[in-house]
């Protein structure tokens, strides 16, 4: 939802106006791939993160307008609340010590962040749901004073007739409601891009599907939220929820969310994007001058403004990407399932993980998706997010044998997964100093069976031990974390539970 929008009213018009022009884009991105116009391989991945303010107490902070102003930098962008910013990493050619090279602008750049934060009594955090939140800073008017979110939020809000519903069932039990999708601000997360050549495209998008729960069982930092323990990973069922067009009829009629994972494998872009318009209505409705197939007709590249802003309002875990870069189309793999943090290292760990593995799968000769149904891979996500690094999936048989087995997340990591994401990275050109240190903390959590929602579970049991109540060690935990991660050593090496007081005197 980059786009800049303006808010206002739309009628049936616009509406009918918006789907022929959803229409003529869709012809236009057929023919730009029928007519391969699309941009030669760069070997190119990004990197963005969401990211919390937080005070001294670990508790939000309203002030994304006041530190933006004093960042005063294009990267560095608002996001849906006025607790939330985004950093945007310049693209980077994977190869060499690309992964060094990032984690060191990385820390640069939330080192500075958090410097120009510091002058407003605020710093930066990164996780994927702050555990100090409140139901009362998820309402719209701690929304950022942003024309496209107060579009997007009316607009949703309209789409459904009616409150929203949080019903997450995990290791406690959260039912709320909420009057606006401000609530999906909780959700904190690290974006990583990787363009593509329309011939891969379908190859690692499916590869990437298959890929994202073990990522989130690496990854999962994301247990709390309102005060509760849900699940390991819970951005996935609170975004879902949160933005949820559909009242519960449509639900039992089974339309679609607007997140989701998917139904199917694909064979090509065009699947996604088709089945966005076949699917969803426009959220937002805006249209563009430009009309797509005159500007092929003149051998020109048009922007499909309309099918890149609907795009933006399907919340896909693996979202396709089409933009224009040098006067030059090109689609990207937009992978959103990981939570932001805990540390740059872990970040750059898990984006190691992902690059290689999903290359890797890409190029089997007997591809995971030709032998593990989607339904399963679906199965897979929901588990590793309710479970984190203690699930278990159905994956394919190793070797020549078919069908498929139970198997312990870290278990397939460990043996299978690793492995392959090494062999993925050095197809790449990554150089083994990038692969050994970043791979190895994969590894590492897999041996010490443990990320940063078990570090923020453990904690937080072990301050509740202590006599504290359930608010003060959320805050407690919050602080300690945000020490920590300061500190920068990857989490499987944080210590668990709380620092002993200093006696006084």
């Amino acid at each position: 939802m980059g786009e800049k929008v303006v808010a206002g009213q739309f009628d049936l018009s616009d509406r009918n106006r918006y789907r022929d022009k959803l229409r003529r884009c869709l012809k236009g991105l057929e023919r730009l791939l029928d007519e391969k116009r699309f941009d030669r391989p760069k070997n190119l991945m990004g990197l963005e993160i969401e990211l919390n303010l937080v005070g001294s107490d670990g508790m939000p902070r309203m002030l994304n307008a006041q530190v933006l102003e004093r960042i005063a930098s294009r990267d560095f962008q608002t996001e849906l609340a006025m607790f939330n910013l985004e950093v945007n990493i310049a693209p980077h050619r994977l190869g060499g010590r690309v992964f060094d090279r990032l984690a060191e602008e990385l820390r640069t750049s939330l080192a500075y962040a958090d410097r120009k934060a510091g002058e407003v009594d605020a710093s930066i955090a990164m996780i994927g749901i702050l555990p100090t939140l409140g139901r009362d800073d998820l309402v719209s008017s701690n929304l950022s004073a942003v024309d496209r979110y107060t579009l997007l939020n009316d607009q949703i809000v309209a789409a459904r007739g009616e409150d929203f519903t949080l019903d997450i069932d995990g290791v406690e039990h959260l039912t709320c409601t909420s009057k606006s999708i401000a609530p999906e601000a909780a959700c904190t997360s690290v974006q990583l891009h990787l363009q593509v050549t329309p011939g891969r495209f379908a190859d690692v998008w499916n590869a990437a599907q298959a890929a994202c729960a073990s990522q989130i069982a690496m990854g999962a930092n994301s247990p709390f939220l309102f005060g509760r323990e849900l699940w390991r990973e819970s951005r996935p069922p609170l975004f879902q929820q949160s933005t949820d067009t559909r009242p519960p009829e449509l639900q039992a009629q089974g339309v679609r969310p607007r997140t989701w994972f998917g139904e199917r494998w694909i064979s090509s872009a065009y699947d996604l994007f088709e089945e966005n318009l076949r699917y969803f209505p426009a959220l937002l409705p805006i249209c563009d001058g430009e009309d797509p197939l005159d500007v092929l007709d003149a051998g020109g590249v048009p922007k499909l403004a309309e099918l890149v802003l609907h795009n933006g309002t399907v919340y896909r875990w693996n979202r396709p990407v089409y933009d224009i870069a040098d006067g030059m189309p090109h689609l990207r793999v937009e992978n959103r399932v990981l939570p932001a943090g805990p540390t740059v290292t872990d970040v750059i760990a898990n984006a190691a993980f992902y690059y290689g593995l999903v290359r890797a799968l890409a190029e089997e000769p007997r591809p995971v998706w030709t032998r593990l149904s989607f339904e399963a891979a679906a199965a897979n996500f929901d588990a590793a997010c309710r479970y984190g690094i203690g699930a278990r999936f159905t994956w394919p048989r190793r070797g020549r044998h078919s069908g498929t087995v139970e198997v312990d997340a870290v278990r397939l990591v460990r043996d299978e997964l690793l492995p392959l994401a090494e062999t993925g990275l050095s197809a790449w050109g990554v150089e083994r100093a990038d692969r050994d240190l970043y791979l190895g903390v994969i590894e590492e959590r897999c041996r010490l069976r443990t990320n940063g929602a078990e570090w923020q579970a453990a904690t937080f049991h072990r301050a509740l031990e202590r006599g504290l109540g359930r608010e003060a060690a959320l805050a407690a935990v919050t602080r300690r974390y945000h020490e920590l991660t300061n500190l920068g050593d990857p989490v499987h090496t944080w210590p668990v539970g709380l620092p002993e007081p200093v006696p006084l005197g």
